[in-house]
């Protein structure tokens, strides 16, 4: 079993591969900038284009950066307090000089890390079941659609399901990101929330996964209220912050 500080130095580690910086430049006290160079160990889902990337362990700030927008970049991460560089109004101040060269911000989330003095086995009344990648075949569906990745099928490695009399109600999935850490996702039918479920399953899943020498990892939305909640619930902590600026026409098309 990790310690919450080799958890955190493992995830450190991975985002240094790739921000292209050392894993101390997320602890100094004044923010960093380096050159934007997807290294060949980053977390799968991690695409080109990406003009720049944002990421803040809570000390400071530290933005991988294309070199056309360096001095953009430059001027807003000395310009604003660290926190204040992942919101409105200072997020407005970077798209407003960045929009002209064809880019805008995209994603935006928050992760999360196991806190191992708070992951404990939780219950609810469905049966759970440990789940591997052969069981998977039958559940690419869009109920499914955040425990499971249709698109990245062969990273779906392990999952838990909750079964009431013989129906699957519920789904936490993994998926093998990078070498040391494996994302969860976690899926529960509508009629079947607000009962423990998710959390009893988020959380068993991330005990599966410690056991097999992986680091579990949780990411959500800042406005995603109830999977900030399953996330805490489950027996995570706030870790980190990520966000990302893409071609203009990227952005545009996922809003299609």
């Amino acid at each position: 079993m990790f310690t919450n500080q080799q958890m955190q130095e493992i995830a450190m580690r991975q985002s240094a591969c790739e921000m292209n910086c050392a894993v101390g430049d997320f602890l100094k006290n004044e923010p960093v900038m380096s050159e934007f160079i997807l290294g060949e160990q980053a977390r799968k889902y991690y695409k080109e284009p990406i003009a720049c990337n944002f990421v803040s362990y809570g000390s400071n700030l530290v933005a991988s950066v294309k070199p056309e927008y360096g001095e953009i970049v430059w001027e807003y991460i000395h310009k604003f307090e660290f926190y204040h560089c992942f919101e409105t109004p200072a997020i407005h101040w970077l798209e407003d000089r960045i929009r002209p060269m064809g880019q805008k911000v995209c994603f935006m989330a928050e992760y999360f890390l196991p806190d191992v003095e708070k992951l404990k086995p939780l219950s609810c009344k469905c049966e759970m079941r440990v789940l591997n990648q052969a069981d998977f075949q039958s559940l690419y569906k869009k109920e499914w659609s955040n425990a499971l990745c249709e698109d990245r099928k062969h990273l779906d490695v392990l999952g838990v399901g909750a079964y009431e009399e013989g129906k699957l109600v519920g789904l936490a999935g993994c998926s093998a990101d990078c070498d040391s850490m494996w994302q969860i996702g976690v899926d529960v039918l509508p009629d079947y929330r607000r009962k423990g479920i998710a959390s009893t399953l988020t959380g068993r899943l991330a005990i599966e996964i410690l056991k097999r020498d992986k680091v579990p990892f949780y990411c959500c939305a800042w406005s995603n209220i109830r999977s900030a909640r399953n996330a805490i619930k489950s027996g995570f902590v706030p870790a980190w912050a990520e966000m990302t600026v893409k071609p203009a026409d990227v952005v545009d098309e996922m809003n299609q």
